[in-house]
């Protein structure tokens, strides 16, 4: 029979047998802090267990019951129904686009109904450690009863308190929650029967608190060690196993030997956080350094109340006060969380590709937001997710933000991070890549912290539960697929199948929110992604009939790409009403690409000539002014399309657009002929002639900007000419030869062809490699990313419309996803890529 450390009051709560007590160290504490109340407060607090129970949520404005329609949308399910997987059924139709224009109107205006209240579910263990806060004018009763009188009312069935229906990996929480609730019943001497039963429940469970498979709350050796300890002081009994009470005091000591050991500005934060579980140990002064000017430490309300247990002051007492004068007779495990929790719906949204249905609500978040920002509002700088999460959106919505305030949390995070869950450590490495994609320069220790970020997450270990699973996927999408390299349609349904509808986050205690994670967020992003697909399926088949009636397919030497043409504009551009600038992307991405073979392999220089001189003369004969067959479908293809789509840009933007775009096509058939030539007469241009060639003949410009007409924005002449509109084409056009360059060096070099890399070598007179070609061209790559960037992102003095300047960014990181080493296409195949955005719908398990 294993041994155990009892630790035993005066009166047992649970009999022992003679066998079990023979084997129990028995520790009895003659001294007690228990305080009783006066028997007329006793009387009513013990009344309320007689009540139904009722498990209450928090919106923010009250506290509401535990209605089953607010409950699921805070994730308060069964777990076999909190997260809703994904899974793809080859065979499920989409639905009608009948049935897909009656947008569900009734799940739009829920999600927009949380733009205006961010709800967080009730924290028992915070609410028990305000239960626990004495009045200031008497400490024999409890300055917050109404707290007591919420952990009387909610005990769940097996005697936890804790998140109902709580994840099994979650037992380090429960019983941390469970212990700080007996503790305030205890020291408040009612609910005599619920403390045995919640003690039951510890004894029962005590196995987990070492469990390395559990997900640990932050502290919680730490806490819940001093728990037990003030559990002793208040003289009960708890039978625990030895081997485990050991290990884990172990764990504790080794954890604050580590800290004491370490910098100050790893350690105080991280006491200070933890205070409840210091207890007479704790420099109280030292905590009062980070009381906020809300009067909370850490905006967390355990925190504040252990604090004046301790020590009074008045302002944390006025923090608590509010705060249950906003939530009602519980706290949650953070407050405020207001931006945070706004923050948390944008960011989904996005990430889910349903934005655009609430672009009015979004757009009051980020001024809102962005006018905390300005005003150096606490919630936002005091906290690293909230200030990276801010610093990120902001900036990638325009609006100009200082990455300052997020550098010096990374300069935290490299020193500590013992405050931050994964969910932080996330949203930090997200902002300090958008700091590297656009600031200019990079400090090295912000290199540094990006590097040590990614360390962390790669090395982060995720216990073996669903939850964790989908966090490792999230984790590992983020890590594999960088910001410059993801298209928008792949990330959308890869957050879709790995997206947690409880969403459940973990700091000293767990706590979820409607905002965090919500069943009508992928409701809507299902419905929207299938529909979304459905269009994209009869779009595809009406490019494919288009080649055929263009007789493209009657060239032999031509690539058949018109799936990935299309694929490229459907993965970025999906919205359903950009069809015109979708199939004039895709259509044009065709030609382009049947120019470029017949220019590489399947035209002789005669015929090459005789295309540019028909496109110079545009109204010609083709039954006899085309020297080939090959010539006369190809200038026919071009003529029609480019006729077609000027007629379309037409009804856009008012004014005639096909004299631009034959322009376009123009630039592109010369830049092809001058390399032709350069080939035959086996010339080596400098790399400054390439380059200025290069980038027109990669031919993004009749891919991108006829497309540009298509977006919403007028673009009338001046704009289309303006230098801020070439800068955009340059720079996206260069990144993309660049990069294809340097991945078809080797196959070029074998077929005798030049290239940036090659040139870069032969120029170097031989002190320049191979290897060091393809280094600087990357450096340059990267400057130039991060100039395009910053163009789009430019707000103030910007000339071109925002919509259109996104279109370039969204072809550089086609681009880069295409380039990008050990891509999503190697791994996946391109095959089953274009099937998951295009053919196969998006089913819920």
């Amino acid at each position: 029979m294993p041994a155990h450390l009892s630790i035993i009051p005066p009166a047992a709560i649970m009999p022992l047998s003679p066998a079990t007590t023979a084997t129990c160290f028995t520790t009895t504490f003659s001294s007690t802090k228990t305080h009783r109340l006066p028997p007329a407060s006793a009387s009513s607090y013990l009344s309320v267990v007689l009540k139904p129970r009722k498990f209450h949520l928090l919106n923010g404005t009250n506290t509401v019951t535990n209605k089953f329609n607010t409950a699921s949308r805070l994730g308060f399910t069964q777990p076999s129904h909190s997260s809703a997987a994904c899974l793809i059924d080859p065979t499920q139709t989409a639905p009608s686009t009948d049935f897909a224009l009656q947008s569900n109107e009734a799940t739009k205006e829920r999600i927009r109904e949380l733009f205006h209240k961010v709800e967080i579910s009730v924290s028992s263990y915070d609410t028990a450690w305000v239960a626990m806060v004495p009045s200031p004018h008497s400490p024999e009763v409890p300055c917050f009863p109404e707290c007591l009188d919420w952990v009387l009312q909610n005990q769940l069935e097996d005697g936890s308190w804790a998140l109902p229906h709580h994840r099994p990996s979650l037992l380090k929480d429960v019983l941390s929650s469970t212990l700080a609730c007996v503790l305030a019943l205890q020291k408040w001497g009612v609910g005599e029967e619920l403390i045995s039963r919640g003690l039951r429940f510890i004894e029962l469970n005590f196995f987990s608190a070492t469990d390395e498979d559990q997900c640990s709350p932050i502290g919680f050796d730490v806490i819940f060690t001093g728990m037990l300890e003030y559990a002793r002081e208040l003289s009960l009994k708890l039978h625990l196993e030895s081997s485990v009470f050991n290990e884990l005091l172990h764990k504790r000591d080794i954890e604050l030997k580590r800290l004491y050991n370490s910098s100050s500005l790893e350690l105080n934060p991280y006491l200070a956080y933890v205070s409840e579980g210091m207890g007479e140990l704790q420099d109280w002064k030292m905590v009062m350094k980070y009381q906020r000017k809300n009067g909370s430490l850490f905006n967390s309300p355990s925190t504040t109340a252990a604090s004046l247990v301790h020590l009074y002051d008045s302002c944390c007492l006025d923090y608590l006060r509010h705060a249950l004068e906003k939530f009602g007779n519980a706290v949650p495990a953070i407050c405020p969380i207001d931006i945070h929790g706004r923050l948390c719906m944008v960011d989904n949204l996005n990430k889910l590709g349903i934005c655009r249905h609430f672009a009015e609500e979004i757009q009051s978040v980020l001024d809102e937001t962005y006018r905390c920002w300005l005003q150096g509002e606490e919630e936002i700088f005091t906290n690293a997710s909230t200030c990276a999460m801010s610093f990120r959106i902001l900036r990638g919505y325009g609006y100009n933000v200082s990455s300052d305030p997020v550098a010096q949390f990374l300069e935290q995070e490299h020193c500590g991070g013992h405050l931050k869950d994964i969910y932080t450590t996330l949203d930090l490495y997200q902002a300090l890549e958008m700091i590297i994609a656009t600031d200019q320069p990079v400090s090295k220790k912000l290199n540094s912290s990006f590097h040590f970020l990614r360390q962390r997450l790669e090395s982060e270990v995720y216990p073996p539960s669903r939850r964790m699973r989908q966090i490792h996927e999230q984790v590992d999408d983020i890590l594999k697929f960088p910001s410059h390299a993801k298209l928008e349609r792949i990330a959308n349904r890869r957050n879709i199948e790995h997206y947690d509808v409880d969403n459940t986050r973990v700091l000293k205690t767990s706590y979820c929110s409607s905002n965090f994670g919500n069943k009508d967020f992928l409701t809507l992003a299902v419905e929207d992604f299938n529909f979304c697909q459905s269009i994209h399926r009869k779009e595809l088949k009406q490019l494919e009939r288009w080649l055929i009636r263009n007789r493209l397919d009657k060239l032999k030497f031509a690539r058949e790409k018109s799936a990935y043409c299309y694929f490229s504009a459907a993965a970025t551009i999906f919205h359903p009403e950009l069809s015109d600038a979708r199939m004039s992307w895709a259509k044009n991405g065709v030609l382009t690409t049947v120019v470029d073979d017949f220019f590489d392999v399947g035209g002789s220089m005669e015929e090459l000539n005789n295309l540019i001189q028909l496109f110079k003369k545009w109204d010609v004969d083709v039954s006899t002014d085309c020297c080939s067959q090959n010539v006369g479908i190809i200038f026919s293809a071009l003529h029609s399309t480019i006729c077609e789509i000027g007629d379309e840009a037409f009804k856009w933007q008012a004014r005639n657009a096909t004299r631009d775009i034959t322009d376009i096509w123009s630039d592109l058939l010369n830049a092809m002929l001058r390399e032709a030539e350069w080939a035959r007469d086996m010339s080596v241009p400098t790399m400054d002639e390439y380059i200025a060639n290069a980038y027109v003949s990669f031919a993004l410009g009749p891919i991108v900007l006829p497309a540009l007409y298509f977006v919403g924005p007028k673009l009338p002449n001046d704009v289309v000419q303006h230098p801020e509109y070439h800068s955009l084409f340059k720079l996206m056009s260069t990144c993309g030869r660049l990069l294809n360059d340097i991945r078809s060096f080797e196959r070029e070099s074998k077929d005798g062809k030049l290239n940036a890399v090659a040139l870069r070598v032969i120029h170097g007179n031989g002190s320049v490699s191979e290897e060091a070609a393809i280094g600087e061209l990357s450096r340059t790559i990267e400057i130039q990313r991060k100039e395009l960037l910053n163009l789009v992102l430019q707000g103030e003095g910007s000339i071109v419309p925002r919509a259109c300047k996104d279109l370039f960014w969204k072809m550089s990181k086609v681009l880069h996803h295409f380039y990008i080493k050990d891509d999503g296409f190697s791994s996946m195949g391109m095959t089953d890529t274009v099937k998951a955005i295009i053919h196969e719908p998006i089913t819920l398990e």
